[in-house]
């Protein structure tokens, strides 16, 4: 056994030179022209966004992200927060009018404010929002389903139009 300890040694030591091997996901390189594309995809995106605006009559707001609304109808009221729960009737489509799903008369859909697995710019556009309100908001693909949509109904690197009417705010169970 003592001969056989300096060969296992040996063998568990030799090839220290090669780099470990690489697991996990991989990430495209950040070349220039691959950020140059997404720039201009991203350009096209609000130029489409703006002109669904302008032909619909609808003078948006756009935040620093991108996300585009216009309060329809604007009550007075505290306005929806992180972490409380927004029930709200809603229709969401493309921007060719394609209906992607919508929330059943009478029935309104829920979700918590930045905990939700809903579009990041609903979450961001609801914080706009009070009990009574009513909206249109323009969600650009990077803020709601990205490069992949949803898949189901929302095509890839799809903007979303989100017209929707707040039911309640509520905390959340347990405050």
């Amino acid at each position: 056994m003592n001969r056989l300890l300096p060969v296992i040694l040996f063998c568990a030591c030799a090839g220290g030179d090669a780099p470990p091997a690489r697991t996990g996901a991989t990430t495209a390189p950040r070349t220039p022209a691959f950020v140059k594309q997404n720039q201009d995809a991203n350009r096209i995106e609000a130029r489409d966004l703006s002109n669904y605006a302008l032909r619909h009559g609808l003078r948006t707001r756009v935040s620093g992200t991108g996300v585009h609304h216009l309060l329809l109808r604007d009550l007075p009221g505290d306005t929806a927060l992180p972490g409380q729960w927004v029930a709200m009737n809603y229709r969401m489509e493309l921007l060719n009018g394609t209906l992607c799903s919508a929330s059943e008369p009478g029935h309104p859909e829920s979700f918590q404010v930045e905990l939700d697995h809903v579009e990041s710019g609903l979450h961001e556009a609801v914080q706009h929002l009070s009990v009574g309100d009513s909206a249109v908001i323009l969600i650009p693909s990077y803020r709601a389903h990205g490069l992949v949509g949803d898949m189901d109904k929302v095509p890839p690197r799809s903007s979303i139009v989100y017209r929707i009417g707040v039911v309640s705010l509520s905390e959340p169970h347990g405050r």
